[in-house]
């Protein structure tokens, strides 16, 4: 995730800001397709770009709603991470299928709300009062230190340092020696760009820079994006955990993971609309591990799903965010159903090959 953003900002600023220009991506009577298909890339970085993309009045409603049901965020490697041949060959006939229900849904979806017309503004920042800030005094301050040097040096230097063992995660490697080390610095790289979050958030009053005029700008950009996507992914985990391993419990979770198939639906739907990619993880295991879990359950947590890019779109415009959570909250649920109704049922590797 962090690699992915600081890549977004790079390519930003490699570009001479053309990606941050008010200028949309070709036709606009294409945005659903284009949206759709940059969601069906594996990860977040698709929905992150669209954000940034929609933010800048480059794509329109409609191509970013399309990018969100398209997209499996994280839960995509879950899929993708078998390492024994029996579970590559159902768990890719599962990730096909998933991603295909799921572009076709971003599309028509996506076409449909874009001819309603639906169109949330972003508020933009006056540069003035932006450029009046960062220069109204030479003084340097202990939180400018932490923001422009500390913190920002701490969070590249971790998100290099972690991601070989990123890397080696999506198809069950390690390195002899590194885990360790790599349990830790995620920790204090967590820890870090939470602490950098608040005093970035109390200190910058959160308005934006011109980022993007060069290199250490758009790095600068790419740090405030990671410390604000961390923050809010590790609070929708604890969040999700409280809810099910202290309200609900543990084992009433899993009776209802394995009641009727009409109710996994519906649980799987809300839990994939949860923000961040915990959720998808979550249905996406218990797809592998148990057996004939509903593919319908899982492409409705799918659909449901935004991935982290939820995250930068909270942040720039709430309102979008949320109206898009609650729409493909309500899509997942008829395209599930939908399913359910046709009978349409793919076994997991579980089911298929250990049965």
């Amino acid at each position: 995730m962090s690699l992915s953003l600081i890549g977004v900002s790079l390519l930003t600023y490699a570009s001479q800001g053309k990606l941050s220009k008010y200028k949309q991506v070709g036709p606009s009577g294409f945005h659903p397709i284009i949206g759709a298909l940059l969601g069906l890339i594996p990860g977040c970085v698709a929905t992150i770009v669209v954000s940034s993309m929609y933010k800048n009045k480059k794509i329109s409603f409609g191509g970013l709603f399309a990018t969100f049901i398209a997209t499996l965020g994280e839960g995509s490697f879950v899929l993708l991470g078998a390492s024994d041949e029996a579970s590559v060959v159902a768990n890719l006939k599962a990730f096909f299928i998933v991603n295909l229900v799921g572009a076709i849904a971003a599309i028509v979806f996506g076409y449909l709300v874009d001819s309603v017309g639906i169109h949330i503004s972003v508020k933009d920042i006056p540069v003035k009062a932006t450029h009046d800030k960062h220069h109204k005094s030479q003084e340097i301050t202990l939180s400018e230190v932490i923001i422009k040097y500390i913190g920002f040096y701490l969070i590249l230097s971790f998100s290099l340092f972690l991601l070989p063992g990123s890397l080696m995660a999506l198809w069950g490697g390690d390195l002899p020696g590194y885990d360790s080390l790599f349990d830790q610095a995620a920790i204090l790289f967590s820890l870090t760009s939470i602490i950098y979050y608040f005093i970035y958030t109390f200190t910058s009053k959160r308005q934006s820079c011109s980022c993007g005029n060069n290199l250490r700008e758009a790095l600068e950009h790419a740090v405030i994006d990671i410390s604000t996507v961390i923050v809010y992914v590790f609070a929708g985990l604890l969040v999700a955990n409280y809810i099910i391993d202290i309200l609900i419990g543990p084992e009433t979770f899993d009776a209802w993971m394995t009641s009727s198939a009409f109710i996994v639906v519906a649980i799987a739907g809300i839990i994939g609309a949860t923000p961040g990619c915990g959720g998808m993880i979550s249905v996406a295991v218990a797809y592998l591990a148990i057996p004939n879990f509903p593919i319908a359950a899982l492409i409705t947590a799918g659909i449901a799903t935004s991935g982290d890019g939820i995250f930068p779109l909270l942040v720039s415009n709430k309102k979008a965010a949320i109206v898009i959570t609650a729409l493909g909250l309500l899509v997942a649920l008829i395209v599930g159903y939908a399913l359910l109704a046709l009978g349409i049922e793919i076994q997991s590797s579980l089911s298929t090959f250990e049965r």
